[in-house]
């Protein structure tokens, strides 16, 4: 029989334990009386990160709505709109978008604040059973609303008004309320579609919350401290300059951003799974959140795979293909690297294939148009409506049938080609799945590829090129230079070929398929259908460098459920590596400084997963 510790109750903090919560989840409330303690009720108000699953009545939400509908606003207005939401397919996105955020802005701040930043629980949109998007219907002209003719901005004042009475009424009644606003406002309006003229002032998580706080959260976490009353309140009039005066109030350091993609939604991990991963770190003998970012990863994995992963079931999916763009001058090494590096891969001997059996990874190598043949390889892969191979083969064949293009002066791939490695890439995902790999690492080898994931990831994200092309394995400032040209060349070529503005910096607006076609090549077209496919099948994606990520944001961009499956192995040296897992919402587990592919960084993080996952599932339990 199993030991159970006692659990280690806190002097400071909240005290109750994830069964006591789970047993009770509305025993935060008041007793009825003490609602009307306005002052008690204030007091006890706090920005809820963590919720329980159980659901919130009807009834009572519509109370706690309604009673946000009272609140005072300028010129008997009522601005405030409340979007309900509960669709899986718009809280997995929006979670998302705020993890993207975070690790943006915590690359702008310095050290310990970085830390505290990303150490911020932004899981409540996905945990708690209710998100409201706050919403201001600014479409009456401000002089024809009484008051906001002088304070324009007195009707958004009035929302965040409204979303006070919400808050102390759910916080009386025992709901947790949690505010986010790390989202660029127009993202989040049209996650719910809402029409021009209409503003937004954030997301709210209601819901039972799995914390019970005694301080706020920023101020416990040491991000500010409460200013003293008398450095806040002034009389008559403001202090004039060299007399007394309060300092200045402490601005919040988080804001929004992100793009916004919607498309539908394959399996969504199940709330009261993503609860019971936080419950189970609960109840080990260690503080909660004790192992940082691996806690958070452990989180997601325990998500969507509930009982842990398999002993034996990983395997790395190494992707390769040359490219004609290596011809312009932007790689160092000639195009038969690629080949020879498949070929010691299929055999095992390649730095990917030993880094993936150190690891305890099957390999499966995926010629997506290699030039020279890679022996090994089994008949071309078909979609998903293709036959099945009851066994996988060491090398799996699915190459493009048309002829490939140097990205600026034709497309890499062809649309059927670009289709048909990606629904290669998803079957053959799928059979992993069905033999039981529920670990999925991803790399791929390729010469030049590093200039087609940067093109890719320019058109994809918006982001300028000088932030995205590196010197890749050994190139030097001449060849980066030529590389900056050629990757500007092909998406401007890109833009024009889908028919978008010439003077739009911003990503090109064109589908992800469409995309890979244009920038792409064959590894990364197998890859996201591998991603997607993974998902699908409920196993955890592992990606390794920039490629990957390109690969991972493809998938991602068709359907944004893809994001709950996927884990960033490692930050690879690659220049515009760090933007793509900040557009992905993924903080990677090793920064090593590495830049050799081949899903090296991927397989290794696969190891330190699983190591993970050991310490939280078989540590001592308390009770």
């Amino acid at each position: 029989m199993e030991s159970v510790w006692p659990r280690p109750v806190p002097t400071i903090g909240d005290r109750t334990s994830a069964a006591e919560r789970s047993s009770d989840p509305s025993g935060w409330a008041f007793p009825g009386p003490q609602r009307e303690a306005l002052a008690g009720v204030i007091e006890a108000r706090r920005d809820i990160r963590r919720f329980r699953p159980d659901p919130v009545p009807a009834p009572l939400l519509r109370e706690v709505i309604e009673a946000a509908h009272r609140a005072p606003s300028v010129g008997h207005s009522q601005p405030w709109r409340y979007v309900i939401v509960r669709d899986p397919v718009t809280r997995v996105r929006a979670a998302a978008l705020a993890d993207s955020e975070r690790i943006s802005q915590a690359a702008a701040l310095d050290p310990d604040s970085r830390r505290h930043l990303l150490d911020l629980d932004l899981e409540g949109i996905r945990e708690a059973p209710v998100g409201l998007v706050v919403c201001c219907d600014r479409r009456v002209p401000a002089p024809g609303v009484l008051g906001r003719a002088t304070f324009v901005d007195a009707d958004v004042w009035s929302c965040a008004a409204s979303i006070q009475n919400l808050w102390l009424t759910a916080r009386a009644h025992g709901l947790g309320v949690g505010w986010v606003t790390l989202f660029k406002p127009q993202d989040l309006l049209e996650l719910v579609n809402a029409p021009p003229g209409v503003e937004t002032l954030g997301w709210l998580c209601v819901g039972w919350p799995d914390e019970r706080p005694p301080l706020p959260g920023l101020e416990r976490r040491g991000w500010s401290k409460r200013q003293p009353l008398e450095e806040v309140i002034l009389h008559e009039r403001w202090p004039a300059p060299g007399g007394d005066k309060p300092p200045p109030a402490p601005r919040s350091r988080l804001a929004s951003e992100v793009p916004a993609r919607m498309a539908p939604l394959a399996a969504v991990p199940e709330q009261r799974a993503v609860v019971s991963a936080h419950d189970l770190a609960d109840v080990v003998l260690s503080p909660p959140g004790s192992l940082g970012l691996l806690d958070r990863v452990i989180d997601k994995v325990l998500a969507v795979r509930p009982d842990g992963l398999s002993p034996n079931g990983g395997v790395l999916v190494l992707a390769a293909a040359d490219h004609p763009v290596a011809g312009l001058g932007v790689t160092a090494y000639p195009q038969s690297v690629t080949q020879t590096v498949a070929q010691a891969t299929a055999a095992g001997a390649s730095v990917g294939a030993v880094a993936a059996a150190s690891s305890g990874l099957v390999t499966v190598l995926v010629d997506a148009g290699v030039d020279g043949q890679v022996d090994g390889g089994s008949p071309d892969v078909k979609g998903p409506t293709g036959p099945l191979e009851r066994t996988l083969p060491a090398v799996v064949t699915a190459r493009p049938h048309d002829a490939k293009g140097d990205l600026v002066n034709a497309d890499a791939l062809s649309l059927r080609d670009a289709h048909a490695l990606l629904d290669a890439g998803e079957n053959l995902a799928r059979r992993l799945c069905e033999a039981g790999r529920d670990l999925v690492a991803v790399g791929e080898v390729g010469v030049g590829n590093t200039t087609v994931a940067a093109a890719l990831a320019v058109a994809l994200t918006g982001v300028g090129p000088e932030q995205v092309v590196g010197l890749g394995a050994s190139s030097d400032s001449a060849m980066l230079k030529t590389k900056t040209d050629v990757v500007v060349a092909a998406v401007d070529r890109a833009r024009r070929q889908l028919r978008d503005d010439p003077a739009d910096s911003a990503a090109v607006a064109a589908g992800p398929v469409e995309l890979v076609a244009a920038l792409g090549g064959g590894e990364i077209a197998v890859l996201a259908g591998v991603v997607l496919g993974a998902a699908k099948g409920g196993a955890v994606v592992v990606l390794d460098g920039l490629a990957t990520a390109v690969a991972a944001l493809v998938a991602v961009r068709i359907d944004p459920a893809v994001s709950a499956y996927l884990v960033a192995g490692q930050m690879s040296r690659e220049k515009g590596h760090s933007s793509l897992l900040e557009a992905l919402g993924l903080e990677p587990l090793l920064d090593l400084r590495m830049r050799c592919g081949e899903g090296v960084g991927a397989s290794l993080a696969c190891s330190l997963l699983r190591s993970a996952l050991r310490v939280r599932l078989t540590s001592a339990r308390t009770g």
